[in-house]
């Protein structure tokens, strides 16, 4: 290693001496795994009242395995009115808010939203300074139309870009909010009812054909069912360049949980909800064969007792998010690798290979020579309990409370230096680098 990036990479004969070194890390029993890549967060910014917030999920990304992590600049992540008027103003703002935050590498997927100013004289700029990706919704009052879609396509993949898509159907969400509120289902376990996976479906459809009708790819964020993963399917078939991810929560949890006391229920207040067993099986066969790329957490580091509060108003008025930044190695293994779901080899392409080569990370995703020393000793024997009282991560609480997973991080190496060393955080504020990007 030199300047913290690979140089060779080999192996000794069984008694032969090692290569000469300035330093000796014993991986004995241990997995050495390449650094775990998480494209899809919206880490919170720091603010006077929670200074540490950027930085603390930064440790908890580490802790986990996660050696670089994207994240989005939509509103509701600490952006500031002014800041969301335009889609430079809001890349400027998020660097200004970050630079001398992380602990480990990180970068930004900037948000276009219905209420900035001309978005699409700003993308080509965005792209040579480093921001290669950027994302729009569907839904939420910041969200466009398909006809806006369209054209944020266009102009994005002329540009060079790639342009993810939040795929709910705006209309069918609004009118099946307005459904459960009309017939007094208004507690927290009514979310899921409000958003079907037609929803989502119809959505997804919407978006794939925008992105056909102008010859652009599209990347579809966090996919919850067997409906969503058929339509994917389908335009892949006809050889459209449309990429898709999952989640975490999708992969080891289930539509029952709706079904916990209205404050324990407010966690499960994420978009798109939880589904059926049937949907959760169909997203592992969809990871299996290649219907779906990767696997990133959608981590929204809310608080129980601010975001999620939940006080006797309805569910549309919760946040929608919850923490993962931590947990995406852990149960991915431990629940995907650790129980055959999963080989070793597809869980390193799921989060490491395929996410850095598709948002342009050179330098991360494999252990190769020229690739920044990014690495995770992971003891694949180790079984331990998820508990919220034991992450780093600026949340109060995780979805994956008690649950039992095999597959523990003992070592994070970012760049060649320790962040974490027998599982604890040994890294420093500002150590982590902003990722320039570029997909051509």
């Amino acid at each position: 290693m030199v300047d913290g990036r690979i140089t060779e990479v080999g192996r000794t004969s069984d008694g032969a001496p090692l290569p000469q070194a300035e330093r000796v890390v014993d991986a004995t029993s241990l997995l050495v795994l390449p650094g775990v890549v998480d494209v899809h967060t919206h880490t919170r910014l720091p603010s006077d009242t929670l200074p540490d917030r950027f930085y603390d999920d930064s440790v908890g990304a580490a802790v986990g395995g996660t050696t670089t992590f994207l994240t989005f600049n939509n509103p509701g992540t600490g952006i500031s009115k002014v800041a969301q008027q335009t889609l430079r103003a809001g890349i400027a703002e998020w660097h200004a808010a970050t630079a001398g935050e992380s602990a480990v590498d990180f970068g930004l997927s900037g948000v276009i939203t219905a209420q900035q100013e001309r978005p699409e004289d700003d993308i080509p700029a965005a792209i040579d300074e480093g921001v290669a990706t950027f994302k729009c919704f569907f839904v939420y009052d910041f969200g466009v139309d398909a006809e806006r879609l369209r054209e944020l396509l266009a102009v994005t993949h002329g540009a060079g870009g790639l342009l993810q898509v939040h795929g709910e159907d705006r209309q069918m969400l609004d009118d099946g909010i307005a459904a459960q509120l009309a017939a007094g289902r208004t507690q927290p376990r009514y979310h899921a009812a409000s958003r079907p996976p037609a929803c989502e479906a119809l959505g997804t459809s919407t978006a794939i054909d925008a992105a056909r009708s102008v010859g652009a790819p599209v990347y579809l964020v966090h996919v919850t069912s067997k409906a969503a993963v058929d339509v994917i399917a389908a335009a892949r078939a006809r050889g459209q360049p449309v990429f898709a991810e999952t989640c975490p929560q999708y992969l080891v949890l289930d539509e029952s949980v709706y079904g916990a006391p209205d404050e324990d229920c407010t966690r499960y207040v994420i978009s798109p909800p939880l589904r059926a067993m049937s949907d959760q099986e169909a997203l592992w066969a969809a990871l299996q064969d290649g219907r779906l790329d990767l696997i990133a957490t959608d981590s929204v580091p809310d608080h129980l007792a601010d975001e999620k509060r939940w006080q006797g108003q309805s569910f549309d008025q919760i946040s929608n998010g919850a923490p993962g930044i931590e947990t995406l190695l852990p149960v991915v293994w431990g629940r995907g690798v650790a129980t055959g779901q999963l080989t070793p080899e597809q869980a390193v392409d799921l989060l490491c290979t395929t996410p850095a080569r598709m948002f342009g990370l050179r330098d991360k995703g494999t252990i190769e020579p020229g690739k920044d020393a990014d690495l995770v000793l992971l003891d694949p024997d180790a079984r331990w309990t998820i508990r919220a009282a034991h992450q780093h991560h600026s949340s109060d609480f995780t979805l994956f409370e008690g649950m039992d997973v095999q597959g523990m991080v003992r070592r994070t190496i970012v760049r060649g230096e320790d962040v974490v060393r027998d599982g604890e955080f040994v890294g420093r504020r500002g150590f982590g680098r902003f990722q320039a990007r570029s997909l051509g």
